[in-house]
């Protein structure tokens, strides 16, 4: 028998089929159509290459009939399908961020893409009556330092850099730090944190470090000039150093130092007043800030890019009624006296009479705004507007007005002053014993009698000498605008009789310095008050005026009732003190005040003072000394008048006020 490479066997049995499989031309359809096997047999068309797989049974058949991938029609459908999908996917993004979102994108890309800056104003001036300055803004910047410019030293990030960028860059931060030293103080290493500073929670670097604020302009331009220079590593030029820029940060200064302190007051570090004028005007002052926003790219600012600027408004300027001549010379002559008598503290105000306007406000011990580290916290304040007292025999002008104003006392009035008088289950003395004097009204304001003070004030209702007292402004804040006015204190009507009696001498009630010295020059004034004022005018930051309030005088008392009064302050000059009192040319009129001061039911010191207005013809110029605690002397008509004559001496000269033309009044202070 033939094996299959019998050479003589049938051609028919040679094909190339699998062992086992029949023929091809057994496997046929039968149709005689189909292709020729490589042995040369014709197949079907779709046949496989063995009889076996085409058989409706086999695994192949079976595959092929559930998942029919040779049906090209199909496959098209499945591509077009998944074609429109990922097109209808794509359409919607699309439309979801040109249509719905596109805003919100558009802003974030711009945000990214803008640089916003805050334009600072200027801080507005203020300047005395004469125009010299007190306070002032001088060009200073803020350092910052971008530590992620100083890590590649200004090489753009997204390039590689090249050895020897890579050895600046390393060399960067002490390079800096070295001049930042140089000019600010300190040591490299006090900079080296700021220099090389990370993002919070983050391994990126810091884009703004806050070096150092309020660095004179000139400073910033020496360090910007050497960094520019930049220096030699490892044997390469550095053309450069980077990453060290400024923002705007002025200093504020005073020119004339301590003197005014008190009333101008200081800035804090923030950059907001922290005292006196700059205090309480400090938003007025302080102007309102610009903003600049333009576009930027990875190198810097777009040159034609968009930008808006909305210019910065300065700050309103004001010009004080002080005069910081007259400021220095009372401050000097106040400190001079709290340093002789070893006072505590002193206060001295010189005020014009006809206007209000105050002249000079000096308190002691006082600090220097310059100098903010070495200022006692203490001394910030201002005792004339803030530290009530009780202001002793001064306040008895108030009370002899009132009472001449209702017609219940002159001059001349007779007055019996016993030894004593009882009052509240005890007795009233005066500083001096004597027996039963025969006064005049005008003797009781001279020799000081609170005696007689008494007896006079109980011919009057306790309303009527509320309604006065608070008319003179006190009980209440003068408005003068300096921060932490106090309002004083006076007692309701419904006050005890003995506390009426006291209140008639100076005890028993609680004023300020400028509440008593504006109450005092209304009575010089004719009996028209005026409210003190500190500010004369105000230019906004354009130079256009700027409307201050302006409050309006009022009548108290009576001119007549005024003049009587002033009558009898001009004795205490004339007729005490042996003439001691007097000054060349002027005819004054004065008050002496001494109060006991009480701490928890025992003497804790004495309040000394003295007011003083001339000429008494047209009275022009008034001067109070309040010294606090003294330890050498206590009456205020021997340690508060030596300061009250000084001040007087000069401003009356300095201020073009003619010398008196008639001889000073010397009427009688006693009766037969």
């Amino acid at each position: 028998m033939a094996g299959p490479s019998d050479p003589h066997a049938p051609r028919s049995h040679q094909h190339r089929g699998r062992p086992g499989s029949e023929p091809a031309s057994r496997a046929g359809s039968g149709d005689g159509r189909g292709r020729i096997s490589r042995s040369g047999h014709r197949t079907p068309s779709g046949g496989g290459r063995s009889g076996s797989s085409r058989r409706p049974g086999s695994r192949s058949y079976r595959s092929r009939r559930r998942f029919p991938l040779a049906n090209s029609g199909r496959r098209l459908r499945i591509l077009i399908g998944l074609v429109t999908l990922a097109l209808v996917l794509l359409l919607g993004r699309a439309f979801q961020l040109q249509a719905l979102e596109s805003q919100s994108y558009a802003v974030a890309a711009a945000k990214q893409m803008t640089r916003t800056q805050e334009l600072l104003p200027t801080r507005g001036e203020i300047v005395d009556r004469n125009g010299r300055v007190l306070a002032t803004s001088e060009a200073a910047v803020r350092i910052i330092a971008d530590p992620s410019i100083i890590a590649t030293n200004g090489v753009d990030p997204r390039l590689t850099l090249t050895a020897s960028q890579q050895a600046a860059a390393q060399a960067a931060p002490h390079a800096i730090a070295t001049v930042l030293a140089k000019y600010l103080g300190g040591s490299p290493n006090d900079y080296l944190t700021f220099l090389t500073a990370k993002q919070p929670n983050s391994s990126k670097w810091s884009m703004y470090q806050v070096v150092k604020t309020r660095v004179p302009a000139w400073t910033y331009v020496q360090i910007a000039n050497e960094l520019a220079k930049g220096g030699e590593v490892d044997g390469h030029k550095v053309s450069s150093w980077y990453g060290i820029h400024k923002e705007d940060d002025p200093i504020r200064v005073y020119p004339a130092g301590s003197v005014a302190s008190n009333i101008v007051g200081f800035m804090r570090a923030n950059g907001n007043g922290g005292g006196g004028l700059e205090y309480t005007l400090n938003n007025s002052l302080s102007g309102v800030p610009g903003r600049e926003s333009y576009e930027v790219a990875a190198y810097g600012r777009i040159p034609l890019g968009n930008s808006t600027l909305t210019p910065a408004v300065n700050g309103t300027s004001y010009t004080l009624t002080i005069d910081s001549e007259m400021q220095l010379l009372a401050q000097n002559a106040i400190a001079a006296q709290v340093k002789a008598t070893a006072a505590k503290s002193g206060t001295a105000i010189v005020m014009n009479v006809k206007t209000g306007e105050v002249l000079a406000m000096a308190t002691t011990p006082g600090f220097d705004p310059n100098n903010m580290a070495k200022a006692n916290l203490d001394e910030l304040g201002n005792a004339a507007v803030t530290s009530p007292y009780e202001p002793g025999s001064v306040e008895k002008v108030l009370t002899m007005a009132t009472l001449a104003d209702q017609g219940l006392v002159t001059a001349d009035t007779h007055v019996v002053v016993p030894p004593r008088i009882a009052s509240g289950g005890g007795y009233i003395h005066d500083v001096y014993a004597h027996g039963t004097v025969n006064m005049t009204a005008r003797g009781v304001i001279a020799n000081s009698s609170n005696i007689g003070m008494t007896e006079l004030s109980r011919t009057m209702s306790k309303q009527s000498f509320v309604d006065h007292l608070r008319a003179f402004g006190l009980g209440q804040p003068t408005g003068i605008g300096l921060p932490g006015e106090s309002g004083g204190y006076v007692p309701s009507v419904n006050m005890p009789d003995y506390t009426r009696d006291q209140i008639s001498f100076g005890q028993g009630i609680s004023v300020t310095a400028i509440q008593m010295a504006a109450a005092v020059a209304a009575v010089a004034n004719g009996g028209v008050y005026n409210p003190p004022t500190i500010l004369k005018s105000a230019v906004d930051g354009s130079g256009n005026p700027v409307a201050l309030p302006t409050p309006e005088p009022r009548r108290v008392v009576s001119q007549q009732a005024a003049s009587q009064v002033l009558d009898m302050m001009e004795s205490v000059i004339t007729q005490i003190g042996g003439g001691t009192r007097e000054i060349p040319n002027y005819r004054m009129a004065g008050k002496s005040g001494t109060a006991e001061i009480a701490s928890d039911g025992a003497k804790n010191g004495y309040t000394a003072s003295f007011v003083g207005v001339a000429p008494v013809e047209n009275p022009q110029i008034l001067v109070y000394v309040v010294i606090n605690k003294p330890i050498h002397g206590t009456e205020g008509g021997v340690i508060a008048v030596p300061v009250v004559k000084q001040l007087m001496q000069l401003a009356l000269p300095r201020y073009g006020v003619a010398p008196s033309t008639t001889p000073a009044r010397v009427e009688p202070l006693t009766f037969k």
